[in-house]
């Protein structure tokens, strides 16, 4: 019993598509993070843009 059990690797292979799904989710969520900053930029620029035609 003590054998088959060092010998299976299917908990491995569960643990090492676990930890792929964490950096992706990772990658996923700073990408946002950056995505909204930049957009959060783009129209904050615009904004003053327009308040100093107008002035």
């Amino acid at each position: 019993m003590i054998k088959r059990f060092i010998e299976d690797r299917g908990g491995a292979t569960a643990v090492e598509y676990g930890l792929i799904v964490a950096v992706l989710s990772l990658a996923i969520v700073a990408g946002v993070a950056t995505a909204t900053n930049s957009i959060e930029f783009l129209f904050a620029n615009n904004t003053s843009r327009l308040q100093q035609s107008l002035n």
